[in-house]
C-alpha cells in the first residue's frame, strides 16, 4: 500500500507549515484556508501528496480574487468541473503517483506536498516579497501555479480551455506593489 499524506499533527491542525512557521505568517487568511483545504482534499481523496491541482481547486473555492483572475463564470465552472471529476474519472491516473514536473528543483521542508506544489507555495511567497507584501495572497499562488507548464494544475486548465499565459498576464498586470 502506498504511503499517504502524513496526518496532521496538533501543530499543523492549528495552521502550521512543516518547518514550524505559522501559516498566518506566510499567507493571507484566504491563502492559508486554501492550503488547509488542499491538505484535507488530498487526505480525503487518498492521494499520496498535495499536488498543484489540489491547491488550484482549494484556491478557486477560497479566494475571490483568484477566481476573478481566472476569467468568466463559465470558464471557472469548466475548471471546477474537471477538478471535481478528479476522484471519479479524470485524474485517476494521478493516484498513487507523485507529481514531479521536472521543471523546478525539489523543495525540501514541505512534507506532504509534491515538489511542484511546494515550489509553487515558495514562489507565491517570493512574489509577495517582490511586491513588498508580508504575506502571499491568492493571486500570488495562482501565478505560481500557472508558471510551470508541466504541472497538474496547468493540465486541468488546458483541458478546460484556459490559457495559463493569459492567466499569468492578468495576475501580473493586476497585482501592484504594496505601499
Amino acid at each position: 500500500m502506498q504511503p499517504r499524506i502524513p496526518r496532521q499533527s496538533a501543530g499543523e491542525q492549528g495552521g502550521r507549515w512543516p518547518d514550524g512557521t505559522d501559516l498566518d505568517d506566510r499567507f493571507s487568511a484566504e491563502l492559508a484556508s486554501a492550503v488547509s483545504g488542499a491538505r484535507r482534499r488530498a487526505v480525503r481523496d487518498g492521494d499520496r501528496q498535495i499536488d498543484t491541482a489540489h491547491l488550484l481547486h482549494s484556491l478557486l473555492e477560497c479566494d475571490a480574487q483568484a477566481r476573478e483572475l481566472l476569467g468568466d463564470g463559465p470558464r471557472i465552472a469548466r475548471v471546477l468541473g474537471y477538478l471535481v471529476q478528479r476522484s471519479i474519472g479524470y485524474g485517476l491516473r494521478w493516484q498513487s503517483s507523485v507529481e514531479d514536473s521536472g521543471a523546478v528543483p525539489v523543495v525540501t521542508g514541505a512534507a506532504g506536498f509534491s515538489p511542484p506544489a511546494a515550489a509553487a507555495l515558495e514562489d507565491a511567497c517570493a512574489r509577495a516579497a517582490r511586491r513588498g507584501a508580508d504575506r502571499a495572497q491568492g493571486p500570488d499562488l495562482l501565478a505560481a501555479l500557472v508558471a510551470d507548464p508541466r504541472t497538474r494544475a496547468v493540465e486541468v486548465l488546458a483541458r478546460a480551455a484556459v490559457e495559463p499565459h493569459t492567466v499569468l498576464a492578468r495576475v501580473e498586470g493586476r497585482v501592484e506593489p504594496t505601499p
